[in-house]
């Protein structure tokens, strides 16, 4: 199968990630419970492949060396807890507004928060100066949340605060990806920054968990018998790691994103046309921010490819 298919069907599972915990976490009407199934699920298979995988633990080595050297900050090591809640809000608005509203929102988030990753060096590799092509792209993926839910405003059903959210919890994971791309340059391992991600993100949410309990504000409750593709966010989650890891290296970043941003876009609708969560529907507001979002993310690529490197003199 070709590389740039498989790397739109990574960005469908993105937005299947996102249908079946949000799908969880309405059946179990706890967001954060949902939340540390699919990430506690994820933890436990990729913990298994580190058992057999002599890379993942050489690149354990790798990073503990790095530490020792004082390469890298510690605190860095806990950009999971960034996608602990990541996958927590997720939980939480995806019933809410549906996948492919999510799925706009959120890539708005990553794409407008990295601008600030990169103007404040947070990659790695020093600051980076931004194009105004760049941030006009930021600007119109922004829009296009406006744009999606322009026709339900008013409605009942449409929570702003949770398109906000949304649009945080792109944000929140454009950081982390930085963070983890800082992380990789060290453990030279991605399924290493990935199980190092699992760890923390799910000790944050079992944190997070265990103080709801005890100020009486989370109950847990039994997990629902089915169906059983609501419990497949970890599953996806994992493959996903596999997916990237292996694509991005042969098609470039660039080619990547815009393949795997233009499967979730696609994918998310599909989900909200086929089978949508409650008072969920697909609109021509939506199909036009779509269509903006993916431009702004294609005008926003394209400029960020042509940035040429600053010249040393020697």
């Amino acid at each position: 199968m070709r590389l740039d298919i498989l790397a739109a069907l990574s960005g469908v599972m993105i937005a299947l990630q996102a249908r079946a915990n949000g799908e969880l976490s309405h059946r179990l009407n706890n967001g954060l419970e949902a939340a540390l199934v699919s990430f506690g699920s994820g933890l436990i298979i990729i913990a298994a492949i580190a058992i057999v995988n002599p890379a993942i633990k050489e690149g354990i080595k790798n990073l503990r060396s790095s530490l020792a050297n004082k390469e890298i900050a510690r605190w860095k090591l806990f950009a999971g807890a960034l996608g602990g809640s990541f996958v927590a809000i997720q939980t939480n608005v995806v019933p809410l507004i549906g996948v492919a509203i999510y799925s706009v929102a959120s890539i708005a988030g990553q794409t407008a928060v990295s601008l600030a990753v990169d103007r404040i060096g947070l990659t790695g590799g020093g600051k980076k100066l931004i194009s105004k092509r760049r941030v006009a792209a930021a600007v119109l993926t922004v829009l296009a949340v406006f744009v999606s839910v322009l026709d339900r405003i008013d409605a009942k059903n449409l929570s702003l605060i949770a398109v906000i959210l949304g649009t945080a919890a792109g944000a929140v994971v454009g950081v982390q990806r930085a963070l983890n791309g800082q992380i990789n340059e060290h453990s030279h391992q991605s399924f290493t920054t990935s199980l190092l991600n699992f760890i923390t993100g799910t000790s944050f949410l079992v944190v997070l968990i265990i103080v709801g309990i005890a100020i009486g504000k989370i109950n847990l409750v039994p997990l629902p018998h089915g169906p059983w593709w609501i419990y497949t966010g970890g599953v996806i989650g994992v493959i996903y790691i596999a997916f990237t890891s292996t694509i991005v290296q042969h098609l470039g970043v660039l080619t990547f994103t815009l393949f795997s941003v233009g499967g979730q876009l696609v994918g998310s609708l599909i989900i909200d046309l086929v089978s949508p969560t409650d008072g969920v529907h697909v609109s021509v507001y939506l199909v036009s921010g779509i269509v903006m979002t993916y431009l702004g993310v294609i005008a926003g690529g394209v400029s960020s490819s042509r940035v040429k490197k600053p010249v040393r003199h020697k």
